[in-house]
């Protein structure tokens, strides 16, 4: 996973993973993304520290951690909190980065 960069920021899509360092939920949701990039030998979500960026929290109004924020088209499409599972994760996944389903 990526540290994510104002530049990072300024695309019109992306999929952020919003945590702080010592929550147990985070870490478990974190584990869930890590083992998704690890099938895909690729990175595919960037990683913001939640405590270190409170404008940006503020802003895009998170209302908790862990949170995945999902960009499309310039604009915020989805926040989601509740990461259940891998498939869970899976079903956004589909749904907003689609070219990782491509049969080469």
């Amino acid at each position: 996973m990526q540290q994510v960069t104002d530049k990072e920021l300024e695309k019109d899509r992306y999929l952020l993973y919003i945590y702080t360092p010592f929550c147990g939920t985070c870490a478990l949701a974190r584990s869930m993304l890590d083992k998704i990039e690890s099938v895909h030998q690729q990175d595919i979500f960037y990683e913001m520290n939640a405590s270190l960026n409170p404008d940006f929290m503020q802003a895009y109004k998170i209302e908790s951690v862990p949170c995945l924020l999902i960009k499309e088209d310039g604009e915020i499409k989805d926040k989601v909190y509740a990461f259940k599972s891998i498939g869970n994760i899976y079903s956004y996944l589909m749904t907003y980065k689609p070219e990782l389903f491509a049969k080469s």
